[in-house]
């Protein structure tokens, strides 16, 4: 039965277009809009009431002629064609592709929206995935299976870190099949330009598929955009038993674009302007990451987002922060040092690092190693809070040691290079060369053993004035748990 034709549109309102008189018209349904020059767009049903269906309009409303346009209801839903062929192409934010190459060859054809995964059938997220960068690897590191976000800032290179995370990743647990899935939404051309010319240069493009919405897109475009790249990975991880990495940014246009839309329907705002359903929405974005039991396969998700003014309470990374495994900070203070990546590791957390770090997966001393730098980086920041209020003279000789830690840590640790991978065990023993500098009586976060094992062979049999004092007390601490 062919679908049956309107011309009653009565309203139009930015993206979003009023059609009455309806019938059998469903929630997301699929529409096809003829202008009356012939030009065919797209759009999907918002809100349906008794005979009214509010549809949003994929390219926009621009030019529609309320008496000349035809609507039809196509009785499906947004599906995306999905292949393993998908890897190495280009798409834009309606899934087609803009890299001159040919159609997909649709193996299936997907619902955009996913499906629920049961809760029971959740494997827990449990194995390191390296990124080459020690702020993350050592410090907050990502497991398989976790969604941990990028909190920027206007201005700061969440980009190129986003770039680097792309080309560098990888699962070292074993030599399985690793892709990356790359969503931007609302970026400039020159980002994107960026983008696809960093990963054809590097080869990362052979294994990253790419889903690209310029900031000249239409705004509804964006919402769709993450969706058909969560969509592309599932396909990925759950029928083709590959590892994918999600990198999406930036989830701040995502948002913007989630009160555009919200604005012109006319709704009642939240916070700031944001629907009140803005943490409902982000969250069938972010669930979609994890691991199923009985599947290889798994979805990592890495969302990047620049908090307005810098603010951390503001609903988009506040939010986000609720929905996600931790977050990595990215600091504005360290940016103007030009120190590259200025991530911030005190307010940075990874709430899955102690599942996927330790003895066969990264090594025993990662997580006392983790926490001794965590707890002597905090130290050497007060001790230079107290040299700017005191002066140097007032701090002690251990408090001097500490201070010069911090920015030694800074330095050597935080600092490194665009195109520099590392591996986890170049981070872990970067750390323990950075300890050698604090006396070993002040390194109270790690075991006895790990520091004769890791950290004497570097001291040398003079510890230069750094003795670890083998106290009674010492000697009960034992093993820290």
């Amino acid at each position: 039965m062919l679908p049956k034709e309107y011309r009653t549109i009565t309203d139009l309102s930015g993206p979003l277009m009023m059609v009455e008189k309806v019938a059998d018209v469903r929630f997301d349904e699929l529409v096809e809009i003829e202008l009356a020059t012939g030009e065919r767009r797209r759009g999907r049903v918002l809100e349906i009431t008794t005979d009214r269906a509010l549809v949003q309009v994929f390219e926009g409303t621009t030019g529609i002629d309320l008496n000349a346009t035809k609507v039809r209801f196509l009785g499906k839903v947004l599906t995306l064609p999905v292949s393993g062929d998908m890897l190495g192409r280009i798409f834009n934010g309606r899934g087609e592709p803009i890299d001159g190459g040919q159609q997909i060859l649709a193996k299936k054809r997907l619902d955009v929206n996913g499906f629920p995964i049961n809760p029971y059938s959740r494997d827990f997220p449990s194995e390191f995935i390296q990124t080459g960068i020690s702020t993350i690897d050592g410090m907050n590191p990502i497991v398989r299976g976790q969604k941990l976000p990028i909190f920027s800032g206007s201005g700061l290179p969440h980009n190129r870190i986003a770039a680097q995370v792309a080309r560098q990743s990888s699962v070292i647990s074993g030599h399985e099949a690793f892709a990356v899935v790359f969503v931007a939404m609302g970026i400039t051309f020159e980002e994107a330009s960026f983008f696809m010319e960093d990963f054809r240069r590097t080869g990362a493009i052979e294994r990253t598929v790419m889903f690209v919405n310029l900031a000249d897109d239409p705004a509804i475009e964006r919402i769709t955009t993450p969706r058909l790249g969560l969509t592309c990975a599932e396909y990925l991880a759950f029928e083709c038993d590959m590892h994918v990495l999600v990198i999406m940014t930036d989830m701040t246009n995502y948002c913007e674009a989630l009160r555009e839309i919200s604005a012109a329907r006319k709704e009642v705002p939240g916070r700031r302007g944001y629907p009140g359903y803005l943490y409902t929405d982000l969250a069938t974005l972010y669930e979609r990451a994890g691991r199923i039991r009985g599947k290889k396969g798994s979805i990592t998700q890495f969302p990047i987002l620049t908090m307005p003014e810098d603010d951390k309470t503001h609903p988009i990374p506040d939010l986000t922060g609720y929905i996600t495994e931790g977050q990595i900070i990215l600091s504005r203070g360290l940016h103007r040092k030009g120190i590259y990546p200025p991530v911030d590791v005190m307010p940075s957390l990874s709430r899955l690092k102690d599942k996927g770090i330790g003895k066969e997966k990264t090594r025993e001393d990662h997580a006392d190693l983790m926490n001794q730098l965590f707890a002597a980086y905090a130290r050497g920041k007060e001790a230079k809070e107290l040299a700017v209020i005191l002066g140097e003279g007032a701090l002690t000789d251990e408090d001097k040691a500490f201070a010069k830690f911090a920015d030694a840590f800074e330095d050597q640790y935080v600092r490194q290079g665009e195109y520099e991978n590392r591996t986890v065990e170049g981070t872990l023993q970067l750390g323990w060369n950075l300890l050698t500098g604090i006396p070993v009586k002040e390194l109270k976060r790690v075991r006895d053993a790990y520091i004769e094992k890791y950290l004497k062979p570097l001291l040398g049999d003079t510890p230069s004035g750094h003795p670890r004092e083998m106290t009674a007390a010492a000697g009960s601490q034992g093993e820290v748990k």
